[in-house]
């Protein structure tokens, strides 16, 4: 008998009845330490004082209204992030999928107003993901995602990350833009290489097309900047942005400059949802945050040394880990033994992680993560690898 939640997931067989900070508490009674936050989401932790307080106070005057009227939060949260990125206008959502679905029809009405409404293919690249709409789906290409949906929504090329060559070699005259992301996070935390986030800027001016970088995931501090290609210093034409952007609150958006946004005029695009004040009170809560001074400075020096851990980790045990990717808060170990495997290990030691490509066990804790709380994860990780190799030598006796 089919359960009343659709089995679309393989749910881990625990509940959360409350968090703080960086650690959750199951139902019976079980403390975990968060380094999944909901797939990279509640970038404030759990039960974060400030969020709690503006999101009950929003609550309690109203929730929304709809864009048929001025929402003051949403003008408030477009103008910090507007006053913060390259970008200069902003459309919010309320997904991931989302904004990119939206940054895909920017691109496309870039090209058609500006006199070449032929372009309409976007450029992506193998190991992207993209979001599970039909047109994301598309776009990120995995065969395994496509599989009995039918045929694939048109307008998507593929060519392998990091390589410029083969990038250039694909556009062809119906090319409107490229849509990449800096770091590859659901194929398995796979970087972006700065020869080719710089040459995607170069490109994209050589051929007259749009660049977009899908920062849902990597976006709003998560790798120490407030956007992944700050990293690069490469200024996007348009990106899109979700997870951690309300702490946990569902919403998205599409940043652009103003030749793209100016584009989208009335009933090009919309959203019932989007943008509404709850949404809003809680992202500005998240922007106040990640803008305050020394929190960027946290990050990154709590992610460095994160990074540093897990690469001791490959060394203390490299019968369980074989390599130690990421940058900032966005880590991943890759794993000898079947990844399933690991990630049940490490539950057992109270360490909560997210799955990813390549075998990859994917560590993404709130952005407030202590380094001490890096420590105790990476000594979670080292038990549980002691677990797996004791497991593996009893097998082979």
């Amino acid at each position: 008998m089919i359960p009343v939640l659709m089995p679309t997931f393989k749910r881990a067989d625990l509940a959360f009845e409350r968090g703080e900070g960086a650690w959750l508490f199951a139902a019976d009674g079980r403390r975990f330490l968060d380094f999944g936050a909901g797939i990279a989401v509640s970038s404030l932790g759990h039960a974060h004082p400030g969020l709690i307080a503006a999101i009950a106070e929003q609550a309690g005057r109203v929730m929304h209204v709809s864009n048929l009227y001025r929402i003051p939060q949403a003008e408030e949260l477009a103008a910090k992030l507007v006053a913060h990125s390259f970008a200069d206008s902003v459309f919010f959502c309320n997904s991931g999928a989302e904004a990119n679905e939206g940054m895909v029809k920017m691109i496309r009405r870039d090209q058609a107003m500006r006199g070449h409404p032929e372009r309409t293919r976007i450029i992506c690249c193998d190991g992207a993901f993209h979001g599970r709409t039909l047109a994301m789906l598309a776009a990120t290409g995995n065969p395994a995602y496509l599989e009995g949906f039918g045929e694939p929504v048109p307008g998507f090329d593929h060519v392998p990350f990091n390589n410029l060559n083969t990038l250039r070699a694909a556009i062809t005259p119906e090319t409107a833009g490229i849509m990449v992301e800096p770091v590859q996070g659901e194929s398995g935390i796979k970087v972006a290489d700065r020869h080719f986030m710089q040459g995607l800027r170069q490109v994209c001016d050589e051929f007259g097309l749009v660049l977009g970088f899908d920062e849902v995931q990597t976006g709003m501090g998560r790798t120490g900047r407030l956007f992944a290609h700050e990293w690069y210093d490469v200024k996007p034409d348009i990106i899109s942005v979700a997870k951690g952007i309300a702490g946990g609150f569902p919403m998205g958006a599409i940043l652009a400059t103003e030749e793209v946004a100016s584009h989208m005029t009335p009933g090009t695009h919309g959203t019932t949802f989007g943008g509404n004040p709850l949404a809003c009170a809680a992202g500005n809560v998240v922007m106040d945050e990640l803008l305050s001074p020394g929190f960027m400075e946290h990050v990154r020096r709590t992610g460095e040394a994160l990074g540093g851990m897990l690469e001791q980790l490959v060394r203390d045990w490299p019968e369980v880990f074989s390599d130690a990717r990421g940058i900032g808060l966005m880590r991943g170990l890759r794993c000898v033994p079947p990844l399933a495997d690991v990630m049940q290990a490490a539950l057992h030691e109270g360490l909560l992680a997210v799955s990813a490509g390549d075998n990859v066990l994917r560590l993404v804790p709130p952005l407030i993560v202590t380094e001490d709380e890096c420590r105790d994860a990476c000594a979670r990780l080292a038990r549980a690898a002691a677990a797996l190799a004791d497991k593996a030598g009893g097998m082979a006796a």
